[in-house]
């Protein structure tokens, strides 16, 4: 099932493109890999129709037990679209008269089994990177800024997508992600997809600048350089040399148009 529900975010995309693996999709079946109300809901009317039947039914479990009121307030939200609105309705809910005040938190909460003996088995002292996956999900979405700093470069490309999902993310944080030199294609691709944050003129740039950015998505961006940093690039022997090629193009364009 594809639906819109009015918040897309790059852990939202893997799932639509079908990208994650069944453990994963369990658990966000179950409710469990959601920082918001939105990616919740919109995991689980996805997830009702996985092909893979115990992922459909731990959905509809999850969707069954979300409180009625709070469920019925979310779909009063002005935010919610008309798509999830149907889909609900025909399972009898409907808005409710007054909107929730906000969707910031997910709809139900539920505890993945032996999740707190893991996180003490682990211990304080190991590395972040060496939790198990679930549990660098649940921080990169609702960690702090260190954590995220790490985790953005997590060799899991749906760790990555979970940090990059994170409703505390802001565009500083994303303009640092795309000028890491060691962070992977991955993650620079899903930055530059993003409509809201290629609304950002710093993080154009850097994703321009940054030698890992994929070359097409690099070949696209420059465009939306102003004229001294695409002098920049075409300086800069670090970008691949097909861009430098493109921008001292523009360059020589540009002063043929002025004369």
């Amino acid at each position: 099932m594809t639906m819109e529900t009015g918040s897309r975010t790059p852990l939202l995309d893997l799932f639509q493109r079908g990208e994650v693996p069944r453990d994963v999709r369990i658990l966000a079946a179950r409710g469990i890999l959601a920082p918001r109300a939105h990616e919740q809901i919109a995991l689980l009317l996805l997830l009702v129709g996985d092909e893979d039947a115990g992922v459909r039914q731990a959905a509809e479990e999850t969707l069954a037990s979300i409180p009625r009121l709070a469920l019925e307030a979310f779909l009063a939200r002005s935010d919610v679209t008309d798509d999830v609105r149907v889909f609900f309705g025909a399972r009898g809910v409907s808005p409710a008269a007054e909107p929730a005040a906000a969707a910031e938190e997910p709809l139900v909460e539920t505890a993945e089994p032996h999740a707190e003996s893991e996180r003490v088995r682990v211990g304080a002292g190991e590395r972040l990177t060496r939790l198990p996956v679930i549990e660098r999900l649940k921080r990169a979405m609702r960690g702090g800024r260190d954590e995220r700093a790490l985790l953005i470069r997590d060799h899991n490309k749906i760790v990555a997508a979970a940090v990059l999902s994170n409703p505390r993310v802001n565009d500083a944080e994303i303009e640092s992600f795309a000028r890491m030199p060691n962070v992977s294609d991955d993650v620079l691709r899903m930055i530059g997809n993003s409509r809201a944050w290629i609304k950002n003129y710093s993080i154009v740039q850097a994703l321009t600048k940054n030698p890992r950015t994929p070359l097409a998505m690099s070949l696209t961006l420059i465009a939306l350089l102003h004229e001294r940093d695409v002098r920049l690039v075409a300086a800069d022997r670090n970008v691949p040399e097909p861009l430098r090629a493109i921008a001292r193009k523009m360059i020589f364009v540009g002063k043929t148009r002025t004369r």
